[in-house]
């Protein structure tokens, strides 16, 4: 189960952060190099900085919901066991904080507001997903284990030690 559960994790990567962090960008952007922020060299270097630190983050908590949730992030084939592990344990919502920093590491790395404006209409379409319909599916799906999980876990804003259940 977990190699259909790891397919299908990859197929919605390819398909819904690929499309939202990688070729929405490009299509905004064609990657090209914009002079509009300042000061240019610290606010590129965050931008990469913002990059390589959030794909990690993004694939681990990917492969957590193949291995630890049996099943894949897409609400069509969601998991069986709730996700609480590895980037989970800091921040509720470790995927979409990932694609967005992406895409405002790639507004900051090219110095692009468009990027930047599209970043946050990116957050704030997460936000309402979350508020909206996971966050009761989830509720719905695992009652009160959910319910001690978002009581220990901040949805937007990581913690600074990881959740241990309690």
């Amino acid at each position: 189960m977990v190699t259909r559960a790891a397919w299908g994790s990859l197929l919605f990567t390819v398909v819904v952060p690929g499309t939202v962090a990688g070729l929405l960008p490009l299509l905004i952007s064609r990657w090209r190099v914009a002079h509009e922020l300042w000061p240019a060299i610290p606010l590129r270097v965050l931008g990469g900085l913002l990059i390589v630190a959030s794909l990690p983050i993004l694939i681990g908590a990917i492969v957590r919901f193949a291995v630890e949730g049996r099943g894949t992030p897409a609400p069509i084939a969601p998991t069986r066991q709730l996700v609480v592990g590895g980037p989970n344990r800091y921040v509720r919502n470790p995927m979409y904080l990932a694609v967005v920093s992406i895409v405002l590491g790639q507004g900051l790395l090219l110095g692009r507001t468009d990027l930047l404006w599209y970043g946050l209409l990116v957050a704030l379409g997460q936000a309402a997903f979350v508020h909206f319909y996971e966050e009761p599916t989830l509720r719905r799906q695992f009652g009160d284990d959910y319910d001690r999980y978002r009581d220990g876990v901040r949805a937007w804003i990581p913690r600074l030690r990881p959740w241990n259940g309690r």
